[in-house]
């Protein structure tokens, strides 16, 4: 006989409860002891009559609800109808899910009766996340709650021949849900069980968080506790619908009620199990239990409840039919009923049992057959007669919950007025259909076909209808592709990987999908599209179009040429209106300062409906997906956008029942009328007019282009030359677009500098007073005085202190709060120390910066705007969107220029500006030492043994510097609670000196390793910056031991 030793050895390092393990070995003796958990026909009699709910006339006794918890089964996650995520976040009715209309049936009952009825949940592995975000977001008082979650058990597969844990290479796949019998063992595991006896509770009701008619009924708890029963059922009548479920029965040996499921059923007794005259009620899996009763029989059992063994055989991987074969054991929570001596049931009627089970059930809810009462009960509407229709939706085709979302995508259809409704092939449906009594619908073709509008009877047959024509949705097969996981700013590649086969459809569609699951409606608001001009950018459009619209999208905004900034898409989502077509995301198609053209890299994120990139939970979704896509949804014959002008166009199907609004917008004019309400623009043209001061913007051929154009020439008015590589090019122009001292060597040079920031030799050549930088998205940027280059860490700590000189910021009380990137030297720290705002140190990453900003505003927490923030890797930005902006950190040293300067005074300089805050703060010498392209598992592994070393390395002393600590960079987000693990390796100094290793995410190949080097002067403020951190920078390389790893201790870039 099989032992089941190798399945407690899996469990227990799986950190598996004993209680589980315990109650699964139970379940595994009967299998191999020959058990089937059949029960025969022979061996059960039929339940006769049973107590009525409708027909008792006890009074209820509200003093109960103080001894009663509710507790939702939550574990399920709906893959029978295709959800990979918890099925109770299923929106079910307008809005809402499952949970929604759950919290509010709890909140009323005790707004109604005076007494907090105790909430629970039950959820799986794979729903708690999901699960608990929902409740800490929308109903924060039920998740402050102790309590609230207790976790359901997971078991090993077994295989089948061996009835050893099976194996697979995913190891997801090695485990099951033990069904919903885990419920007691789960309640013994989680403590639950005992905390609710000792604060005095007594009676528990359990139902499916799927069941919404399932509330807490007064009257069936006052008749449960008055009966003294330790277990009672609610139970229906069967009817022919519910032949094929679970029944309850007598067994003849004890004459105990027992719970016969279908899985029990020999073949033999399938017409006895399905005659409904005969076994007339079956079990709704709404229970009532008496807490202390189920505590004597795990006592008694030595720790949980042995359960009848329900058997199942499956495939390892349910995705493939060809993996091991395997039994998946479960039991049921329902089938406890035969271990309480004096257990009971109870007739219910209907309407505390409906269940979500398919997608016929899912319509009929969503419909207005159903409303939700003042008890947040979903009931079958007055004008239906007490008769729900019934449904008969195309089994094939409406299997999957995202079949029956494309069926609707017009709308909910009225289903008030039907008797019956039967689809047989795909068909579109809107809320401008009414079905009115027996309805047939029939369509043949292999396109969706549109049912009219208006009152719909009788037989229709769809077959030979007009089609959408431009708008026809293809669906086009694929295979997973390996790599698409996005990084802090999306998913980078050489362009030639992207320009694969469905590389670029793969992504979107898994984006796309994402995004709707995430609970945005793609069919209301815009999609807007955007990006740095890049070679590729104009193809990617198109497609993203075509795909867009096949996804349900009805109004896109596209840049003009295809161009948009970055910071310019932040501003278009936050601030374009009308409301109503209010964009709820974005494409941005950037590489960021990659280089671009045919042979270098290529790039695209999705931000938000707050302008901000996709948070990670977001991300991590689109990886997931793209691991397991198998289709994409494209409308082929779509007609391609002319993007070259700004324009208007609609596109409608052929059959008239949809269309598409595609708006071709400025590229600049919505982010510049934001500049306008941040700056003082005359201020700033009154410096620029100065006869002492001149300027010098170079854009590197990126997308910034056109709006240095419109700020300094059309707005500012300024000369031409104030402009330099001003006009966008896809390769930018053969250079590298990446505001540095090493990269825009051509600004540097005019400006008097080389490549490591010294004074080189200018002649009587007269050098601007100012001059700046921006990157191929426009998010980051360079600034420069005469002969003086502006460390980012100075740059944002300067902007910091002289916030006032900004209106945005002056007018709104003055700055609140800044923010950095841990590797950022800690400059701003010290005037956030000295003018009291609020300092957050955080990973590299804007979306950390965006949380902050919003938390306000999203999470309801302490507000920190206006705000400030910053990263050493020439980014720096304020609340007013919620990505780096390049021109805003240009026009915010302009505005601090001219806030210094006085008419008929000598020119306050850049320099003198950076000198003064010195000689207050002091100075942190800081640099960055770049090491593009390297060969990333040896890089890998040097971080490694870094991460390793850090205990060692703590109090260790070399040369002059002694670390006082070393460690992988941790961060708890203040705002939502997330943790962000492995941000980087810090050696932190006793004198205050850092020095920190990160790998970069940003590069489209190989692996860059970013080497930061920092040491705090408080008076000695003029040294030269390689002198000063030379020392350092020996320690670093010895710390690091790059050239043993990687073979080089040169750098490519040094900032």
């Amino acid at each position: 006989m099989a032992s089941f030793e190798p399945c407690r050895a899996k469990m227990e390092a799986e950190g598996i409860a004993e209680s589980a393990i315990a109650a699964f070995e139970s379940t595994f003796n009967s299998l191999v002891s020959g058990a089937t958990g059949l029960i025969p026909e022979s061996a059960i009699s039929p339940v006769p009559e049973l107590v009525k709910a409708d027909d008792m006339s006890v009074e209820p006794d509200a003093s109960l609800l103080s001894k009663t918890v509710v507790c939702k089964l939550n574990g399920g996650l709906g893959t029978g109808m295709g959800l990979d995520k918890a099925k109770s976040l299923l929106t079910v009715k307008g809005n809402e899910c499952f949970l929604d209309l759950t919290a509010k049936q709890i909140l009323k009952m005790r707004e109604v009766h005076g007494e907090k009825v105790k909430f629970m949940l039950m959820n799986s592995f794979s729903t708690s996340a999901d699960t608990l975000d929902f409740f800490a977001k929308k109903y924060p008082i039920l998740a402050a709650e102790d309590g609230l979650e207790m976790i359901q058990n997971k078991v090993p597969k077994l295989d089948a021949t061996t009835f050893e844990p099976a194996a697979h290479a995913n190891s997801d796949n090695e485990w099951c849900p033990p069904g919903h019998g885990d419920l007691y063992a789960a309640m013994v595991a989680s403590g639950r069980l005992d905390a609710l006896l000792k604060d005095g509770f007594k009676y528990m009701f359990v139902s499916n968080s799927d069941n919404l008619g399932a509330v807490l009924d007064m009257k069936i708890l006052t008749h449960f506790a008055a009966t003294g029963a330790p277990f009672m059922m609610e139970c229906c009548e069967r009817t022919e619908n519910d032949k094929k479920g679970g029944h309850l029965a007598i067994r003849k040996e004890d004459n105990q009620l027992i719970l016969r499921e279908s899985a029990m059923c020999a073949d033999e007794d399938e017409a006895s199990f399905q005659d409904i005259t005969l076994h007339r009620f079956f079990n709704t899996n709404n229970l009532w239990i008496r807490l202390d009763k189920l505590k004597e029989i795990i006592d008694k059992f030595g720790g949980f409840v042995p359960l009848p063994m329900i058997m199942n055989k499956k495939t390892v991987d349910p995705k493939d039919d060809s993996s091991q074969k395997v039994i998946q054991l479960e039991t049921a929570m329902g089938a406890a009923i035969e271990m309480f001596q004096g257990a009971t049931a109870i007739i219910v009627p209907r309407t505390r049992f409906a269940p979500v089970k398919k997608c016929n059930d899912l319509l009929l809810l969503r419909s207005d057959a159903y409303v939700i009462n003042e008890d947040y009960r979903p009931i079958l509407n007055p004008a239906c007669n007490g008769k729900a229709p019934v449904m008969g939706l195309d089994s094939k085709k409406y299997k999957l919950v995202g079949a029956l979302e494309e069926a609707t995508e017009g709308g909910i259809p009225s289903l008030v007025n039907c008797e019956r409704l039967t689809v047989k092939g795909l068909v579109r449906m809107s809320n401008k259909t009414k079905f009115v009594g027996a309805v047939s619908i029939v369509n043949n073709s292999d396109e969706a076909k549109s049912v009219p509008a208006g009152d719909v009877t009788g037989d229709i047959d769809l077959t030979d209808s007009t089609g959408l024509g431009p708008m026809k949705v293809s669906v086009v097969k694929t295979s997973p592709i390996d790599g698409q996981k996005p990084g802090t700013s999306g998913l980078r590649k050489k362009t030639q990987v992207f320009m694969g086969e469905n590389y670029l459809n793969n992504f979107v569609q898994c984006a796309f999908d994402s995004v709707k699951e995430s609970g945005t409606d793609l069919g209301e608001g815009t999609l807007l599209i955007g990006g740095d001009g890049r070679y590729y950018n104009p193809e990617a459009i198109q497609t993203i179009v075509k795909m867009a619209v096949a996804n349900g999208v009805k109004r896109i905004w596209i840049g003009e040429n295809g161009l948009m900034s970055t910071p310019a898409v932040s501003a278009v989502i936050r601030e374009k209106g009308p409301i109503w077509q209010k964009a709820f995301g974005a494409f941005i198609l950037t590489a960021s300062h990659n280089p671009g053209g045919p042979d270098e890299d290529f790039g695209i994120k999705y931000n938000c409906e707050n302008g901000g990139p996709a948070p990670e939970s977001l991300t991590n979704m689109m990886f997931e997906k793209t691991t397991l896509i198998k289709s994409f949804r494209i409308c082929e014959d779509f007609p391609s956008i002319d993007i070259s002008t700004p324009s208007t166009k609609t596109v409608t199907s052929t059959d008239g029942t949809t269309e598409v609004n595609i708006e071709v917008i400025s590229s600049v004019d919505n982010h510049v009328t934001l500049l306008k309400t941040i700056f003082d623009f005359p201020a700033i043209k009154a410096l620029l007019d100065r006869d002492d001061f001149s300027m010098v913007y170079d854009s590197m051929h990126g997308v910034n282009g056109p709006t240095a154009k419109k700020v300094f020439i059309d707005e500012l008015f300024q000369p031409d030359s104030t402009c330099m590589n001003a006009v966008p090019k896809d390769d930018f122009n053969g250079g590298h677009a990446d505001p540095n001292l090493t990269y825009a060597k051509e600004l540097v040079e005019i400006m008097g500098l080389n490549k490591k920031g010294e004074k080189i030799e200018v002649g009587d050549r007269k050098v601007p007073s100012f001059g700046a930088a921006a990157d191929g998205d426009g998010d980051r940027n360079m600034i420069l005085g005469t002969q003086f280059f502006v460390t980012p860490s100075d740059s944002l700590a300067i902007i910091a202190a002289y916030a006032d000189a900004i209106p945005f910021f002056r007018s709104q009380g003055g700055l609140k709060g800044v923010a950095r990137s841990m590797p950022t030297s800690g400059a701003v720290d010290l005037v956030a120390k000295d003018l009291n705002f609020d300092l957050f140190e955080t990973p590299t990453g804007w979306k950390y910066f965006g949380n902050l900003m919003d938390s306000k505003a999203i999470y309801g927490e302490t507000d920190y705007t206006p705000f400030i923030c910053g990263e050493e890797s020439f980014g720096t930005g304020s609340d007013h969107v919620r990505e780096k902006d390049g021109i805003w950190a240009v026009m915010a040293w302009l505005s601090i220029l001219a806030s210094v300067n006085s008419d008929g005074q000598p020119l306050v300089t850049v320099e003198d500006v950076v000198k003064k805050h010195w000689a207050k703060y002091g100075r942190n010498y800081y640099c960055r030492w770049d090491f593009e392209g390297m060969d990333k598992p040896k890089a890998t592994a040097m971080m490694d043994k870094m991460r390793a070393d850090t205990t060692a390395n703590t109090g260790r002393t070399i040369g002059k510097y002694t670390i006082a600590k070393a460690d992988d960079f941790t961060y708890v987000d203040p705002v939502d609670g997330s943790v962000a693990k492995k941000q980087g390796l810090r050696f932190l100094m006793s004198d205050g000196s850092r020095v920190i290793f990160r790998l970069s995410g940003t590069a489209g190949s190989g692996a860059t390793v970013r080497m930061y080097i920092e040491q705090y002067e408080p008076k000695v403020l003029d040294m030269v910056t390689s002198e000063a951190l030379e020392e350092l920078v020996k320690v670093a390389l010895e710390l690091c031991d790059i050239k043993g790893f990687l073979g080089t201790e040169t750098p490519t870039v040094i900032t």
